[in-house]
């Protein structure tokens, strides 16, 4: 991977959903919201991140992932030069930026598709997978997606181009969307092409299950999506069972030997994780082991101000984990009127600042020094330098045996033999 990437903090944001743009693909009246964005750039430094990821802002017909045309900004967000402004601005504050490439299927009005269903005969119908009796596939049965065709060369150079394209613009990093369903025989002839021109690109591939480091290694991508840890975090502190948070860590310490997953406790996809664990004492550790594990974090946007909310599984249900922002920080309300918000936005600067700190926690390991259903002590270490991470979620104290002196965050209390966790507590000693 990039040097870089050792020091990048990711502030993800699913940009139509923070400008307040429709989704539904009934108004797509054309603004100039992208600039709004700008607008979050300091808060985001204040924050603690230096990278903005940011989610689909090319044209498309409702969300975003029905991409019709790679080379154009969704007129609900602007236009081109309001894309490269934002990138400016990302420049001139050191912040790295990525965009969301979806690359495995596109929109029903992407024009070499409209074209191929006008015109059976059409050289564009090489371009989209078909059934053996002929009809398009659909990504994941939602028949507004139309897969691509990724044996074909022309797709190769499609997204060669695209990818080229924006990295010339001067973005720094793609993710790609839906990795998991694409041949990673076809990123491993892409990606070598675009490294050619941009040799400091990250890439980072959604992929949910399965062998992580075997599609890193086949694909050629830098990083992951680690699901994994994702689901073991929140179940485990659901759950009060640190067995199953340990056995994710003995996977994720293996990947660590392969590759930096790129870690995360929210997205655009997934329940908003105050609102998945639910007893809020034990929100905060999740944002500990995000930020003292191995990888590359990102903050899903609300998620540092603590924002709730839940998927559901129907049209218009990913809507509110993924809400529109104010026009900027100044609009928010204040400590006085949120003290939930403002305490979290602060535990999060607290937390990203120990991580700066400590740099090399970026490809860090982990063991278990205390292991309960409800109490986890876990040494995390390069190798020289060492963390020790001491979680409760339990009604009495936790006992830690340290030699670490030092309480870095968090509260504890000196005993004869260490250290002690308050109920429901957590600390981190250096």
């Amino acid at each position: 991977m990039p040097n870089w990437t050792e020091h990048v903090i990711w502030w993800h944001v699913y940009p139509l959903g923070f400008v307040g743009a429709d989704t539904t693909g009934q108004d797509r009246s054309p603004t100039h919201r992208l600039r709004q964005i700008e607008s979050w750039l300091d808060y985001l430094l204040d924050l603690g991140a230096n990278g903005l990821a940011l989610g689909p802002v090319f044209a498309s017909r409702s969300h975003g992932y029905d991409t019709t045309d790679y080379f154009e900004v969704d007129p609900r967000l602007g236009d081109t030069a309001d894309l490269d402004h934002l990138i400016a601005e990302c420049q001139r504050r050191g912040i790295r930026v990525m965009l969301d490439g979806v690359f495995n299927h596109v929109g029903r009005d992407f024009t070499p598709l409209v074209t191929a269903l006008a015109d059976p005969a059409a050289p564009e119908n090489a371009l989209f997978r078909r059934t053996s009796a002929g009809e398009l596939v659909a990504f994941e049965g939602h028949d507004a997606l139309v897969t691509l065709n990724h044996d074909n060369p022309a797709v190769t150079e499609l997204v060669t181009d695209v990818m080229a394209h924006w990295l010339d613009r001067g973005i720094d990093a793609w993710r790609l969307d839906a990795a998991y369903a694409m041949p990673a025989a076809f990123w491993a002839g892409v990606l070598p092409r675009v490294r050619e021109r941009h040799p400091e690109l990250y890439v980072m591939g959604e992929v949910l299950h399965g062998d992580y480091a075997g599609f890193v290694a086949a694909s050629g991508v830098d990083t992951v999506t680690q699901y994994e840890l994702w689901q073991a975090i929140w179940h485990a502190l659901n759950e009060r069972n640190f067995f199953e948070l340990d056995w994710a860590l003995t996977r994720h310490t293996a990947f660590l030997g392969a590759f930096v997953p790129y870690t995360f406790i929210g997205n655009h996809d997934v329940t908003r994780l105050a609102s998945q664990i639910q007893d809020e004492r034990h929100h905060p550790h999740a944002l500990v082991l995000l930020l003292t594990l191995g990888g590359t974090p990102a903050i899903y946007y609300g998620d540092e101000r603590g924002l709730r909310a839940v998927k559901e599984q129907r049209a218009g249900g990913d809507d509110a984990i993924r809400p529109a922002y104010p026009a900027s920080p100044a609009d928010l309300p204040s400590a006085d009127q949120d003290p939930v918000a403002a305490d979290t936005f602060v535990l999060h600067q607290t937390l990203i600042g120990l991580r700066r700190r400590h740099p090399w926690l970026h490809t860090a390991t982990s063991r278990p020094l205390t292991l309960t259903n409800t109490g986890y002590v876990i040494e995390v270490t390069d190798g020289t330098q060492r963390l020790v991470v001491a979680l409760n979620l339990g009604d009495e104290t936790l006992a830690v045996a340290t030699d670490a002196a030092e309480r870095l965050a968090g509260a504890a209390d000196a005993s004869p033999a260490g250290h002690t966790v308050p109920p429901h507590g957590w600390a981190i000693f250096g």
